[in-house]
């Protein structure tokens, strides 16, 4: 049975700051990780979430959370999607577009650029998705990618969270997770 959103958070919150997770989940709890995260472990924990989303536009999230009625003032977002899919003109004051989800140096500029910004609270920053950024990036570059991305938010006290829908997840992109991230949670078995 899936873990519920509530869950998820507690599981999470029993996790050391600068922890970093890999979430591993079917389609169908797809909207409950990001529901925990965002709008339970995030301000249950005062942390300020930047959602680095490859899966899906950032328009499209922000309307499916506000329909949820989850408050957007805490999350921040680093769309590298948007712009090859021809959405990058909706703007919205929590949004910086990266051209490209082959751009890894940028989405890693532009997350540091919000910590800075947001210095006032620590931070959950959710990569939405490995599955995704392996469609667009070479296995070697991504996984070096992923490396340096978790060591270097890691470094800053950072929770980071890594989405992997079990769908799609080669056991090349499996085995990648395995080598950088030092927890795995699967939410469609609430065992763990």
């Amino acid at each position: 049975m899936p873990m519920t959103p509530a869950e998820l958070a507690e599981k999470l919150t029993e996790l050391p700051p600068s922890s970093s997770v890999s979430l591993r989940f079917k389609a169908d709890s797809y909207f409950d990780a990001i529901r925990s995260i965002v709008d339970i472990f995030g301000p249950k924990n005062d942390l300020n979430v930047i959602y680095i989303t490859s899966a899906m536009p950032s328009h499209s999230m922000i309307e499916v959370l506000e329909m949820l009625e989850i408050d957007m003032k805490r999350i921040y977002f680093v769309d590298c999607i948007s712009h090859i899919m021809m959405g990058a003109q909706l703007k919205h004051e929590n949004v910086i577009f990266v051209e490209s989800p082959t751009m890894l140096e940028n989405i890693m500029l532009k997350v540091e650029y919000l910590m800075r910004k947001t210095k006032d609270k620590k931070h959950v920053i959710l990569l939405d998705s490995i599955n995704s950024l392996a469609i667009h990036n070479n296995a070697k570059i991504l996984s070096e990618f992923l490396h340096i991305f978790v060591n270097n938010f890691r470094s800053k006290g950072a929770y980071t969270i890594v989405f992997a829908m079990d769908e799609y997840s080669s056991e090349e992109i499996l085995n990648m997770l395995f080598m950088v991230i030092e927890n795995s949670i699967s939410v469609s078995d609430s065992e763990g």
